[in-house]
């Protein structure tokens, strides 16, 4: 959880104010509402979102193509269309997630763990649901359904403004979950969405601390700099994703194409994805040219120092900017490193603290790699695009945190919550 700097904020318009001030008025009421539900009843509800994606997955896919054209006129990266689309294959994917997120654990009510005093006092710290959240995020449409979802079983209300680039996915998505709030009793306010893309409505959300208790932003830089620096209330970060892989010279060849290839190439507009490999000096330069050349003839452009450039005509030179780019499209930075030492510090340095992976078969360098890479999600041998918090077993999630406090690395139920402590005496007084 962020603390946001002093910049000078930007003022949002009376209209703006107004539109914020009701939404967020309704939403505070609702939470109060979702706090108390049964399970039951959110299980219900949950399993009808589930049930709905799958029967309305024609509808939503020709509602998605007006989003998608749309980007395609305004000259967006295959990448970002990418994450854009959707296809019955996702939609089936976001139904299973809030299928997975029915069988996890209530996170509201857990005994997280309890105290006796010397003077009898019973001390108990319990898990509750945090209240209001926001969530500004930008193109991936599946994201309505996740931050939903996750919300109604952690008993939080959301507002939601999605990006403009899938306003119409997005608002067909939030109606269909709408339509399952109604039918179970539920306040329509548990889930609210932003009528608009006008950029004044998230400045006045930005500022409405009365009512939001957590801001939410997942995208790009510039969103999560605005949002940073203008929110009034706490943030849990989610930076960029300029993920790295080392491969240390105890790496196996095979492997290591292999996972590579996938942290790239599976799906490159995602933040998961692979942009940056380090090489240790000491590896076989046979390996790293035939790591190179499968990338490079997959179609992913390569930059690199100099003795990279050497091992493949194909390869670039890279620029300082490029050791921090987060590229999202096929492309990706790669550098010899001394030793385990000196890639732990350009990572650290370079990196944004999201995921980063080591290919290595000796326990003492992953140990170290591991322990002394600062980023929320530290990998061993495998694809840095398992950094998703469907594939972490919690159904979905809200985002990658990469701040330090409360919620690291995905954000799922569990860091949804927050806790409060229940105090049981027998007449104690204090001297």
């Amino acid at each position: 959880m962020t603390k946001q700097s002093n910049t000078p904020q930007q003022t949002p318009d009376i209209s703006s104010n107004i539109i914020i001030s009701d939404i967020g008025c309704q939403a505070k009421e609702a939470s109060a509402i979702i706090a108390q539900t049964p399970i039951d009843v959110l299980h219900n509800t949950l399993n009808d979102i589930a049930g709905a994606l799958l029967e309305q997955a024609d509808i939503l896919i020709n509602i998605n193509q007006k989003d998608i054209q749309g980007a395609k006129a305004k000259g967006l990266a295959p990448a970002l269309i990418d994450r854009l689309t959707l296809n019955k294959d996702r939609i089936a994917a976001m139904s299973d997630g809030v299928k997975t997120i029915i069988t996890l654990d209530d996170p509201v009510g857990t005994l997280l763990e309890t105290t006796t005093r010397p003077n009898g006092l019973v001390i108990d710290k319990v898990s509750v649901p945090i209240g209001v959240l926001g969530m500004i995020y930008e193109s991936r449409p599946n994201v309505t359904i996740d931050a939903a979802a996750l919300c109604l079983k952690s008993r939080n209300a959301v507002i939601l403004r999605g990006g403009s680039e899938s306003f119409h996915t997005s608002r067909a998505l939030h109606a269909l979950i709408q339509d399952c709030l109604k039918i179970n009793n539920l306040p329509e306010a548990t889930v609210s969405m932003l009528p608009s893309t006008d950029r004044a409505l998230v400045g006045a959300m930005l500022q409405a601390n009365n009512y939001i208790d957590v801001m939410i932003p997942r995208g790009g830089k510039g969103l999560t700099g605005r949002v940073m620096d203008e929110a009034k209330m706490p943030v849990f970060a989610h930076l960029d994703g300029n993920c790295h892989i080392y491969v240390h010279d105890s790496a196996k060849q095979e492997l290591a194409i292999n996972v590579i290839k996938n942290a790239k190439l599976r799906r490159t507009g995602i933040c998961g994805a692979a942009e940056s490999l380090l090489f240790d000096e000491t590896l076989d330069k046979n390996m790293v040219t035939a790591i190179l050349q499968t990338l490079l003839d997959e179609g992913c452009a390569v930059v690199g120092d100099a003795a990279i450039q050497k091992l493949d005509e194909r390869i670039t030179e890279a620029s300082n900017d490029d050791w921090s780019a987060e590229y999202l499209t096929n492309k990706i930075s790669a550098k010899f490193v001394k030793n385990i030492d000196t890639a732990i510090q350009h990572i650290n340095k370079f990196g944004s603290h999201h995921t980063d992976a080591i290919l290595s078969e000796d326990d003492t360098a992953t140990m170290a790699f591991q322990n002394q890479v600062d980023s929320a999600i530290v990998m061993h041998n495998t694809s840095t695009q398992f950094a998703d918090g469907g594939e972490f077993g919690m159904g979905a999630e809200i985002g990658i945190g990469t701040g330090k406090l409360h919620a690291r690395g995905p954000v799922g139920l569990k860091q949804l919550t927050t806790f409060k402590y229940l105090v049981k005496g027998s007449g104690q007084t204090r001297a």
